[in-house]
């Protein structure tokens, strides 16, 4: 039987991967690919070019790409016992083989040589990126090491990859293995939507009634609508404290051990490649210019939030008293936050619910994209999928031809990884047989349909599919033929956010809301009252949510700069200090968030969790010159689809950017967007 990720597919074939065919292929892949880099370097003693170089180079990433693609893919969509194990060995053996390939001298010189040569000017802007990108590449994976530190390196590489892929797994194990049957008490407040979730909670787990997991959307649940205090603080701690010392769960999956251990090999790492820290390091592959600057980028932000969030913080403390809270704590938050909502703005996620089931958000989030970048979405049946819920979309472009495609999984399920986020599966590049057309994987975790109704997003899901959608588009969109810098793949990571944030905005918007609100019963569009309603809630309690978002990024990005060796990675100590610098309710001393932090920990927002909120900026500001045009100014799409979705990484973003906009981004659009300016 022939191995499906070794088959020249258009798609994987979902349907007959198994466990057992995975480490073969990445061994055939990475033997093929070792040969043809040898053959190609040999052949590059006198001038080297894009043909006889780095065409055939980007072929094999290709077909790497095609074969442990979906390996990652399902790693973190349908995870198992079989496919862990061998994730874990090919994961090994494609990082070793990364370290050796950006350790090769003789590619590396092959390289400079093409970049040296009278043939380099003549190319194409994507080719041009694409040799320079490499060329910095080599010089961060340590290519120009003398042993014993080359070795070191590429030992810190592999050890990096296992434990970040660990960390990972934990937090998926503690997530899963966590389960409380409820009473029927416990449930008062709890709306009948929600307890459906918490039944089939139940269910999932063979048990009767209803059950709180650590499932986001069930988690959510209870924390927002239980009235049963002592529920919420169960539920609060044991999310809280997930894959750590503490909470019910203490020591079974704790995390802490591996964030020391990642700590000092980014540290070690980085200064092998000669920056001070691994903050440094980040940097060299981001907008941000010095760590200075993200540090006065984010405090700046830190003085001009800080005492909006503290008059919501007290305005919401003593609504709790007003409800029998004397003191208000973390596990009051969400709760009283939807209350006050309530009694404020009349509008809770119960009343908006019904107005977004998802095939109609879905239908609304492709005639915007039709209108506004000129691509149509529509579903093609028929193709391997991991999962029954899973949906497979193509993009045609005016004259009925398939630009690029993807997949959405929208739904929470046991064996995976929470949140929401977009994957490569197919990259665009052209190649000898032709054009390669970009496909994407979408991933969310939504509360799945109960009832025999379809399912129900709240606002903030609306507003989740939105953004990854944004990052999609990014993938989908690029014109761009040279691999390397196509779609995000070359794109600062402070940059990346850009379209994803700038596509959230179309949910705040009345022209947005008509195309992707009908309600579930009636098919009636939100009414203006309701929409009023909804409008007025966007800038409610955002000082609290920046403030997190603040605490975050400062977090990642001190952690990463001020490492010692000898004082371990102090990371309580240092949460600590930047609480009491930003944070307006400070959690209880058990709790222990960084733990489950798989962004920084596991990924690859290592020194970069502040590229959300620098990105903002550019969004804000991108989206500032569609309220100038008209939201759905067709002009103003096509322009932003052609200086920013379409040239990739081909390009520095700001100058992405700047040909979008005319002039460099302004941070008080950010501010404006949070209803913080001046």
């Amino acid at each position: 039987m022939t191995n499906p990720l070794l088959e020249n597919l258009a798609l994987p074939a979902f349907d007959r991967i198994q466990p057992e065919q995975v480490l073969p292929a990445v061994d055939a892949c990475l033997s093929r690919y070792r040969a043809r880099v040898e053959e190609l370097v040999a052949a590059a003693t006198d001038a080297p070019t894009w043909d006889t170089l780095m065409a055939p180079l980007e072929a094999e990433e290709a077909a790497l790409e095609q074969a442990w693609g979906p390996v990652t893919h399902l790693h973190s969509v349908a995870d198992s016992e079989p496919l862990r194990e061998v994730y874990q060995q090919a994961l090994d053996r494609i990082t070793d083989f990364s370290s050796e390939l950006g350790q090769h001298r003789g590619l590396f010189e092959a390289l400079k040589r093409l970049r040296d040569s009278a043939e380099f000017e003549s190319l194409r802007a994507d080719q041009k990126a694409v040799i320079e990108h490499e060329l910095r590449d080599f010089e961060l994976s340590g290519v120009a090491l003398e042993e014993p530190a080359r070795t070191r390196f590429r030992e810190i590489s592999r050890e990096l990859a296992q434990l970040e892929t660990a960390f990972e797994q934990a937090v998926m194990d503690a997530t899963d293995a966590y389960v409380r049957p409820l009473k029927a008490e416990e449930l008062i407040g709890i709306p009948e939507s929600e307890r459906a979730l918490l039944a089939q909670a139940a269910k999932d787990h063979d048990l009767d009634g209803h059950a709180l997991t650590l499932q986001f959307p069930v988690y959510n649940a209870v924390i927002t609508y239980a009235e049963d205090r002592n529920l919420r603080f169960e539920a609060y701690q044991a999310f809280g404290t997930r894959a750590s010392d503490q909470g019910p769960q203490a020591g079974q999956f704790d995390n802490g051990p591996r964030i020391e251990q990642i700590m000092a090999l980014r540290h070690e790492a980085a200064q092998l490649l000669g920056y001070d820290n691994p903050a440094l390091l980040s940097l060299a592959t981001k907008m941000a210019p010095t760590p200075d600057r993200v540090l006065g980028f984010l405090r700046d932000i830190v003085a001009r939030a800080r005492p909006g969030a503290e008059r919501e913080l007290a305005d919401l403390a003593e609504f709790g008293r007003e409800h029998g809270i004397a003191e208000l704590q973390p596990w009051d938050v969400p709760f009283l936050s939807e209350k006050l909502r309530l009694a404020r703005y009349q509008l809770s996620d119960e009343e908006l619910k019904p107005y977004f089931p998802l095939p109609r958000v879905l239908a609304g989030l492709f005639e915007l994209t039709e209108s506004l970048f000129g691509v149509r979405a529509r579903e093609r049946a028929g193709v391997p999928v991991w999962h029954g819920d899973v949906r497979y979309y193509e993009l045609v472009d005016a004259d009925e031809r398939v630009v690029a495609a993807f997949y959405l999984d929208a739904y929470a399920r046991a064996k995976k990884r929470g949140g929401a986020w977009m994957d490569v599966c197919r990259t665009r590049f052209r190649h000898g047989e032709g054009l390669e057309r970009p496909v994407a994987y979408l991933t969310c975790n939504f509360a799945p349909p109960v009832g025999g109704k379809p399912a129900l997003l709240t606002h903030d899901d609306v507003t989740t599919l939105f953004h990854e959608f944004g990052h999609g588009l990014h993938h989908m969109l690029t014109e761009v033929e040279a691999r390397g810098v196509s779609g995000i793949s070359g794109v600062e990571w402070d940059a990346v956010e850009l379209p994803s944030q700038f596509m959230e905005n179309f949910c705040w918007t009345r022209v947005g809301l008509d195309r992707i609100t009908a309600h579930v019963d009636t098919g009636a569009q939100m009414p203006e009252d309701l929409y009023q309603r909804l409008l007025a809630t966007r800038h409610f309690h955002a000082g609290l949510f920046l403030v997190r978002q603040l605490e975050f990024g400062l977090f990642d990005f001190r952690l990463h700069l001020e490492f010692e060796p000898g004082q371990g990675a102090r990371v309580l100590e240092l949460l600590e200090q930047i609480r009491a610098e930003v944070s307006v309710l400070r959690p209880p001393s058990w709790h222990r968030f960084p733990m489950s932090f798989g962004h920084v920990f596991a990924g690859g927002y290592a020194a970069g969790y502040y590229s959300y909120l620098w990105a903002e900026v550019l969004s804000a500001d991108a989206y500032a010159a569609f309220e100038a045009a008209g939201i759905l100014d067709a002009d103003t799409g096509l322009r932003f689809r052609r200086e920013v979705l379409a040239v990739g990484g081909s390009r520095p973003a700001l100058s992405s950017f700047t040909a979008f906009r005319g002039r460099e981004p302004e941070v008080d659009a950010l501010l404006q967007s949070y209803g913080l300016a001046a």
